[in-house]
């Protein structure tokens, strides 16, 4: 498990994070940082209410964070309309 991130990789965990459709197996894949660390990561780097908003939404039916609650037939981490993100593990599979 990686403990330190520049700046353009914690941001990008952030936005990750931010996406509903981003499942945190998608950022843990990428990153090597479980779901756990990932919401320590958006306490520290978000105002408190903004954290609040996320993790109310993560917890509600809205958000496809989690694999297990996502519909079945969706087995991709991205749009295959998405382009690929530069720099991105996953696009360079």
């Amino acid at each position: 498990m990686r403990t330190e991130f520049n700046e353009r990789e914690l941001d990008r965990i952030i936005e990750m994070a931010w996406e509903d459709r981003t499942p945190f197996e998608a950022i843990e894949f990428q990153f090597e940082i479980p779901e756990k660390e990932v919401i320590k990561l958006m306490r520290t780097n978000l105002k408190e209410g903004s954290f609040k908003r996320w993790r109310k939404r993560v917890n509600s039916g809205v958000s496809q964070k989690h694999l297990k609650k996502r519909n079945p037939e969706i087995s991709r981490f991205k749009c295959s309309r998405q382009k690929a993100i530069s720099g991105n593990k996953i696009s360079k599979r």
